[in-house]
């Protein structure tokens, strides 16, 4: 059985302590809420992929901008709608926004958040430009969210067939080179899809394929493709023709898209797919150097269950070498910066004030400045889990002037720096944090102090 702590169970397992949120008192506790419903999401509804504004809306309103006569009243009301769109979708942007960190603050449910955030960056997309930059948190919200105690498979197949993902590994430029359109316009295979997907989402590096599996993978998923004109779909004058093999295994080509199912369907009960994810989250959640033992034990439980994901972080839960006291992990920026609004309880007024700017210049600029930019990875492998990458000597300064400067900016009453050592780190607290706070010269230096301590950093 576990050797449950609370004190790790809310930094380990969640976002830190809160003044509000009282810590779970049991393992029991925290199994039983993420088995039950996800009441974040109802309580602050963030709009689903399919939901939001339309993507493909964007791009005709500028093109339509540009083919109409410099300096005419056609272009004057062509640019007022794109505008127009433009602010709505900024506005949406900031109401998703305030509704992701009002979860943070608010859940008791916090490891489920947490598990979001793992699986998000898991299925790396970074758009930094473009139509998608709008609706990367919708694409979570119905592709990620539903599925982190539901199946693998289905993770992996609502990720991987969205648009967003297709657009970010350029599969719309992907055609087979026998299929018609690849012969007609001399066209080519793009590899970038079924490479990650075997590199990064399923196997992992070094896992057991060659550069003849990446290419019959790639050759198997033409057909699929993205336009802003007319959005997702199985095109088979794209697909290669005839029979394709990854892994050792024959896809018979007569359907295309019932293939790309299948293969999918494979790649997640891959043994060393459990292997891949087992070993991420338990690097992810307990230590960078993780414990083999704890590893297999997950990667078994994820086989013998057809990845069933809650029952996998239940057994990370249950195994007692999930609870090591040593907390070697830092948190990454966003979490640090998510943390701090937990632990000083920023209110939901406040934060409903806020406007986009205001996130910018209190949450978004300073995490990025720690080195991590509100997702947006450098690359389709996510952020690092590595402690050393955020302890450079800047991203330490950067998280510092946030944790003495913005406090003041975020509470307009701040607590009592003693006070404030229990409420944030619980049984963590040592007496020269208690000192520290004590001695501050006034509240916002002693409560920036505590948040900038070792501490509070580490997970």
């Amino acid at each position: 059985m576990a050797m449950f702590d609370p004190n790790l169970a809310v930094t380990r397992f969640g976002y830190g302590f809160s003044p509000r949120v009282s810590a779970p008192a049991s393992l029991s506790e925290i199994k039983v809420l993420l088995a039950g419903p996800d009441t974040m999401a109802q309580q602050y509804p963030i709009a689903r992929y399919d939901d939001a504004t339309p993507a493909s809306e964007h791009f005709p309103l500028q093109q339509a901008v540009r083919r109409a006569e410099e300096g005419s009243q056609q272009r004057a009301n062509r640019k007022r709608r794109l505008d127009a769109w433009v602010e709505n979708a900024h506005e949406e942007r900031r109401t998703y926004m305030v509704q992701h960190y009002l979860r943070l603050i608010r859940t008791q449910d916090a490891l489920r958040e947490r598990l979001v955030a793992f699986w998000t960056d898991h299925f790396s997309i970074s758009i930094r430009h473009g139509h998608f930059r709008y609706l990367q948190m919708p694409l979570v919200e119905q592709a990620i969210r539903p599925h982190v105690t539901g199946r693998f498979v289905d993770m992996l197949k609502a990720v991987t067939l969205n648009p967003e993902m297709l657009d970010y590994l350029g599969q719309g430029r992907s055609y087979g080179p026998n299929s018609e359109i690849g012969r007609s316009d001399n066209v080519g295979l793009n590899e970038n899809l079924a490479r990650e997907l075997l590199e990064l989402h399923t196997l992992g590096v070094g896992g057991a394929y060659s550069q003849t599996d990446v290419r019959q993978l790639a050759e198997l998923l033409t057909g699929l493709l993205y336009r802003r004109a007319w959005g997702f779909k199985y095109e088979w004058r794209a697909a290669e023709p005839g029979s394709e093999t990854v892994l050792g295994k024959t896809y018979s080509g007569r359907d295309g898209w019932a293939d790309i199912q299948q293969v999918l369907d494979d790649l997640a009960a891959h043994p060393t797919t459990a292997l891949h994810i087992a070993r991420k989250l338990v690097v992810h959640f307990v230590s960078s150097d993780p414990d083999q033992g704890l590893v297999e034990n997950l990667a078994a439980v994820f086989r013998d269950t057809g990845g069933n994901l809650l029952a996998v972080t239940t057994a990370m839960l249950d195994d007692p070498r999930s609870w090591v006291p040593e907390r070697t992990k830092i948190r990454p920026p966003q979490e640090f910066v998510a943390a701090g609004l937990r632990a000083l309880n920023v209110s939901e007024r406040d934060l409903r004030a806020m406007t986009m700017r205001d996130y910018n210049r209190t949450l978004l600029s300073p995490a990025r400045r720690m080195g991590q930019q509100f997702m947006q990875p450098s690359g389709p492998d996510g952020f690092s889990e590595d402690a050393a990458h955020w302890l450079t000597p800047q991203f330490m300064a950067a998280r510092i002037r946030w944790a003495m400067s913005m406090p003041e900016r975020l509470k307009s009453r701040l607590p009592d720096p003693r006070s404030f050592v229990n409420t944030t780190l619980g049984g963590l607290a040592s007496e020269d944090i208690y000192f520290v706070a004590s001695a501050a010269q006034n509240r916002a230096e002693g409560v920036g102090l505590v948040l900038a301590s070792p501490a509070f950093q580490r997970r």
